[in-house]
């Protein structure tokens, strides 16, 4: 297969945040995997919420902004996308769905993953999985529970274990802020957050069926499970605002 160019690839501007418009996941991981080999640099996901979270912290705006692959993870952001332009030929990727995407790409082609965040059993079960079910080739791995004094200390693992694929599980935006400290010590590798995937990957949290997902209310199925997340979806009524209005 024919390595893609970066400019084969449009992007788009959701309030000034540039995200990468793949047609679907199938193009985004052979955009990242062309030729068996694997891209450098930090995917985020973008989504509803982190657009206006990163309105109000400056320091998550600087996170995302240093990211080179910005992806559609939301639906809310797919619909915005193809709101704002036209004939736009853009699909949903969900952040669990690309990690195990790459995980299976991974163990295809042999390609070195460290593993960082989750407890210490999840961390263990998502190992075994990723082996038993891909023959991912794990050259490292770390839970979340490590204080600031060990974080140079697994930089070096990392760097070390010549991992091409490193995914960090610790949420937005510890995770974000990991990479960017990671990457300035080993800048050759894929980072990726995670936040609960391996939790749901080795059937801890119980993910919205395809359904919900395909219909876009997978944030309504997290709601409904987490009532205590009401407050963190009321921000997405003024990203509703934008949305109507013409501001995005």
């Amino acid at each position: 297969m024919a390595p893609f160019a970066a400019n084969d690839i449009p992007q788009y501007s959701i309030r000034n945040i540039a995200i990468w418009g793949f047609r679907n996941m199938a193009q985004f991981v052979d955009y990242l995997c062309a030729n068996g080999t694997v891209k450098t640099g930090t995917l985020i996901a973008i989504n509803a919420e982190k657009v206006m979270t990163a309105e109000q912290d400056k320091s998550l705006r600087e996170l995302i902004d240093e990211a080179e692959y910005k992806y559609a993870d939301g639906i809310s952001i797919v619909r915005a996308i193809r709101r704002k332009y036209s004939d736009v030929d853009i699909e949903r990727v969900a952040g669990a769905d690309l990690w195990e995407a790459l995980m299976q790409r991974a163990g295809e082609n042999g390609i070195p993953v460290f593993l960082i965040g989750g407890k210490p059993d999840v961390l263990a079960e998502t190992e075994e999985k990723l082996k038993a079910q891909w023959q991912v080739n794990i050259v490292g791995s770390q839970d979340g529970y490590f204080t600031a004094e060990q974080r140079d200390g697994l930089f070096e693992r990392i760097r070390d274990s010549g991992a091409a694929i490193v995914t960090v599980a610790m949420g937005s935006p510890k995770q974000e802020l990991l990479m960017r400290d990671c990457k300035k010590i080993y800048p050759n590798a894929l980072y990726m957050g995670v936040g609960g995937t391996y939790d749901v990957f080795t059937g801890h949290v119980k993910r919205a069926p395809k359904i919900w997902r395909k219909w876009g209310l997978e944030w309504l199925y997290r709601l409904l499970s987490q009532p205590t997340r009401w407050r963190r979806q009321v921000k997405l009524l003024k990203y509703l605002a934008y949305h109507y209005s013409g501001r995005l």
